[in-house]
């Protein structure tokens, strides 16, 4: 996966699928968000929201391509500032619903703390497919460019990034199938 070039495959597969989304940001608009960050966007999402399209309501996920710096309705209020330059801290999946260390091994606050930055740094929030399952594109960390399936229960990685994320959902894949 190349994060910092996108191929013109990929581009191109990006167009089709999502040639009727919301109007693309433009490089400006993309250049000033990253900067506010202090990021860089991945490619190809980064060319995707500059040239392509800004958000694509018939999904992927199942309730829509977020534009770049919204947030899903069911995200919640009071939550804690995200930070997309602060490192995602994963690079193996955690079901923190059966991990040993979870709230009933330690205080719940010491588990929050532990999990607030998985929901809260170095990535952008796709959108939801309901039921508080957020896709996440990693921006900042090792897994930069990695997409990740985050819920109530853990955290998923895609097997690939941006692009291979939209194949799939293009292909009428099942999610479920990807791990």
């Amino acid at each position: 996966m190349d994060n910092d070039h996108a191929r013109p495959g990929d581009l191109a597969a990006l167009r089709t699928a999502f040639a009727a989304g919301a109007p693309a940001l433009g490089w400006d608009a993309v250049r000033a968000f990253e900067e506010e960050h202090a990021i860089v966007l991945p490619e190809p999402y980064r060319t995707c929201v500059a040239e392509i399209c800004d958000g694509f309501p018939a999904g992927p996920p199942h309730y829509g391509l977020l534009p770049l710096a919204a947030m899903p309705l069911d995200w919640g209020h009071g939550r804690p500032e995200r930070v997309l330059a602060e490192p995602f801290p994963l690079t193996e999946a955690w079901p923190w619903e059966d991990d040993e260390g979870g709230p009933d091994d330690e205080g719940v606050e010491e588990f929050e703390a532990r999990l607030a930055p998985v929901f809260d740094h170095g990535s952008i929030v796709l959108g939801t497919d309901g039921c508080g399952m957020y896709w996440h594109l990693v921006v900042t960390g090792a897994h930069r460019g990695h997409l990740w399936l985050i819920s109530g229960e853990g955290a998923l990685p895609f097997d690939g990034g941006f692009a291979e994320w939209v194949g799939y959902w293009a292909a009428g894949r099942d999610w479920f199938d990807a791990w």
